[in-house]
């Protein structure tokens, strides 16, 4: 054997010692002593730790049954301050059903269930055995966590775990029914004036210079009384002024625009969240919400993104005051593709 002043190993389980010829085998540590818990000597630790843990399922509880009032029981009346209201009651819901349930689990498992360390030698697989020696492992884990022998942590989990689904039911039958063909049609309509959004003002052609944008309303919209807020959801557009001679019309679109002004839905097609933000020099409109861009130039077609639509556009025209006006409405549905769109 020759002498490896290295410190090279000479077998495949050995090290060399710094400073030294002889080498050593590495030994089995084996495991950790075990450290016994309070509530593993102490049943009077064990009980108020179990309470603990159903204290916290109950927690879960409350959270649940507080989301679901503030879902159903506060009523929105188209005030900031009550909306602000629900929402804080939603979250803090939420937040108390989730928590609750989730560092329940974590106490429990911490304080009462066996934390004695286990070192198993792998085996070869058999089919049968295996089989067997799964169902008394799961049997094993039962057994383990006391939850046969401790009624009032099972009683507490099982309630909180019922009804921790209900808010995600709730948010789920919030998003409604199908649209059917409540998109196919807007307040726009022959005739109406473009409007300056918030405050209804109408726009003249002369209003709108070659690299502006305007936030466009129909003008009969400030005059509903109900319904307001949805038919603003759908109506709402942009309106832009290019150089003609840099759009592109499609056959049949000639005539949708007026001396380089075009107006386009501003909902996306993607997931319908606003489309807000216009380059000036590429002539693209792009959504906040994931990114989709649309040409301006070429009809608004997709050029990125998950949006797989054009924006729709608004065909508009001058009346005899100079005013900007729809010719129609929009030829398309609005909004994100659905299941009844045609």
């Amino acid at each position: 054997m020759g002498n490896h002043s290295d410190g090279s190993p000479t077998s495949s389980d050995a090290v060399a010692k710094a400073g030294h010829e002889e080498v050593d085998k590495f030994q089995d540590p084996g495991l950790p002593p075990h450290r016994l818990r309070l509530a593993d000597t102490d049943p009077k630790a064990a009980k108020r730790s179990e309470r603990q843990v159903a204290i916290l399922f109950g927690i879960s509880i409350v959270g649940t049954l507080l989301f679901l009032f503030a879902y159903f029981g506060i009523r929105l009346d188209q005030t900031i301050a009550t909306l602000r209201l629900q929402n804080t009651f939603l979250g803090l819901g939420v937040a108390f059903a989730m928590l609750g349930i989730g560092t329940g689990i974590v106490h429990w498992a911490r304080a009462l269930m066996p934390d004695h360390e286990v070192s198993e030698e792998r085996h070869e697989l058999r089919s049968e055995e295996d089989r067997v020696a799964a169902v008394k492992i799961v049997d094993d884990i039962i057994e383990e966590t006391g939850i046969k022998r401790r009624p009032l942590i099972r009683n507490t989990l099982i309630g909180a775990m019922a009804l921790a689904p209900l808010p995600a039911i709730a948010i789920f039958r919030d998003l409604g029914p199908l649209p059917g063909d409540s998109l196919h049609h807007t307040l726009w309509k022959e005739g109406e004036r473009l409007a300056r959004d918030p405050d209804g003002t109408p726009i003249k052609a002369t209003d709108v210079t070659i690299g502006s944008a305007f936030h466009v309303i129909p003008e009969s919209l400030n005059s509903l009384t109900t319904g307001k807020l949805n038919e603003k959801a759908k109506s709402v557009v942009l309106l832009m002024r290019l150089n003609p001679e840099d759009l592109h019309p499609s056959k049949g679109r000639e005539d949708w625009s007026y001396n380089g002004i075009v107006a386009y839905s501003k909902i996306c097609t993607h997931v319908g969240c606003p489309v807000a933000l216009y380059e000036q020099q590429t002539h693209h409109l792009l959504c906040p919400c994931h990114q989709s861009t649309f040409d301006l130039t070429e009809e608004c077609k997709v050029i990125f993104g998950p949006a797989v639509r054009p924006l729709p556009q608004l065909p508009i025209t001058v009346d005899s005051e100079g005013y900007l006006v729809a010719q129609s409405d929009f030829h398309e549905p609005v909004g994100p593709s659905f299941w009844e769109r045609s």
